[in-house]
């Protein structure tokens, strides 16, 4: 009982004689700024479509010196504000006229994003001082002005329709023929195929079935018999050489041009140009014969062994053994 009990707010305090009367509205107490200081137009500070977070990212801007880095992430970095609500400011700002960016590429080939701020959208607009990056110099240029925001479009009407005279224009002077360079023609006859030096049966067979199957890997070397029995010669003179016929097969079809228009031309332009030169000492260990000598397949009379002989009887083993047991 003794405690007092507050239960209602103290009174305010009563105007002291002369005073100012009390408002319900702001008071300002303005100092006259000498340094560090922005001139702000109302126009940005009162703007009835602006939000606030776009007012005061504008008067940040306008505050900043010439060549300040003024990028979403700097932005972002500097305010507590996320970086989506920067970017929707900046495009608020963009679309009312008191900001403009544009994509420029610099003498050493990157691209930077340039950035004006307008203070006052629609008015013309000085010359402004760029900062030249790296270099310490400064570049004076004049910013082009922004229009400034253009009302809704209003509906148009059925316009008059006005026949005026259409000026005579002169012809245009046919421009002058361009000289077209003359066809190459070719001033030597291609080069001959190589020959082979055996005329083999066998390896004329394999030739031939080797070119007629190039047609399974690539069907633009579809040949014809005349054009196959042209080139089966060269295709001899690569098996001579100990070529492989997958070897050989590789060589014609492999980066084939598209299209392809003369398939025997080519195939005969690259057995040609693409012949390998014969095994190093080759020609020593071969003496050179008018005819190869086939040794016919044998059977051992005793053990069915496979063997080449000229004539049926046992194979080297069991001749041995016969001769040892005798």
């Amino acid at each position: 009982m003794g405690i007092q009990q507050v239960t209602a707010p103290p009174c305010a305090p009563s105007p002291e004689s002369g005073g100012p009367t009390p408002s319900p509205g702001v008071l300002h107490v303005s100092v006259r700024h000498t340094t560090a200081f922005t001139v702000v137009g109302n126009h940005l500070t009162r703007h009835r479509t602006l939000s606030l977070l776009a007012i005061g990212l504008a008067v940040h801007i306008q505050s900043l010196p010439d060549g300040a880095r003024i990028s979403i992430k700097h932005l972002a970095a500097r305010f507590p504000e996320s970086e989506a609500r920067i970017a929707v400011a900046l495009r608020e700002l963009e679309a009312t006229g008191y900001l403009r960016r544009s994509r420029v590429r610099l003498p050493d080939g990157r691209i930077v994003t340039r950035t004006v701020s307008y203070n006052r959208p629609g008015a013309e607009a000085p010359a402004v001082t760029i900062p030249r990056p790296g270099t310490g110099q400064r570049e004076t240029r004049v910013a082009p002005a922004t229009p400034p925001p253009m009302p809704p479009p209003a509906v148009p009407g059925p316009a008059p329709v006005t026949h005026r005279p259409v000026p005579e224009q002169p012809p245009a002077a046919a421009p002058p023929p361009v000289p077209l360079p003359a066809p190459t023609a070719r001033t030597a006859p291609p080069p001959p195929l190589p020959r082979p030096q055996d005329a083999d049966p066998e390896l004329h067979r394999s030739a031939a079935a080797l070119l007629a199957d190039l047609r399974r890997t690539a069907p633009q070397l579809t040949l014809s018999e005349r054009d196959i029995e042209a080139l089966v010669p060269g295709v001899v003179t690569w098996l001579e050489r100990d070529a492989h016929p997958d070897t050989v097969r590789r060589a014609l079809t492999s980066d084939l041009p598209l299209p392809l228009k003369h398939p025997a031309k080519l195939l005969r332009h690259r057995i040609t140009a693409l012949l390998p030169p014969p095994l190093p000492g080759a020609q020593d260990l071969v003496p050179p014969r008018p005819g190869r000598i086939v040794i016919p397949l044998q059977n051992c009379d005793l053990c069915d062994r496979a063997f080449r002989s000229r004539h049926p009887g046992h194979c080297r083993d069991c001749g041995t053994g016969a001769r040892e047991a005798a």
